[in-house]
């Protein structure tokens, strides 16, 4: 994915919109309505920094979907999922076990309908 995608994920994970990312970074609605809908479009580094601040992750995320020095691409996750997560990881050992079992009958629910 592209930087125009991976700002439309960001966006929808974080629930932020595009008046408030302006609010926040100081730029324009149409510059950033071109980094969402123009094809290639890539802000300047200063632009990329102050995106990438606000939505809580790296400037090379945001352009090239990969994550580190490593270059390993993260697994995409819809937007349901990453707050499943988030939510996972905010719980304590105990709480969290239970979530993981709850998740397990469901999925066992949904494999017995398909047979």
């Amino acid at each position: 994915m592209g930087f125009k995608e991976n700002l439309k994920s960001e966006l929808i994970y974080s629930g932020i919109m595009v008046k408030e990312l302006t609010a926040r970074t100081g730029i324009s609605k149409h510059t950033l309505d071109n980094y969402l809908n123009t094809h290639n479009s890539i802000p300047s580094a200063e632009n990329a920094v102050k995106i990438a601040q606000v939505l809580g992750v790296s400037v090379e995320y945001l352009i090239t979907g990969k994550e580190g020095k490593t270059g390993k691409t993260q697994p995409p996750l819809s937007p349901d999922m990453r707050l499943l997560v988030d939510i996972a990881d905010k719980l304590n050992a105990k709480n969290r076990r239970l979530a993981i079992k709850i998740v397990k009958v469901l999925k066992e629910q949904e494999d017995d309908k398909k047979k």
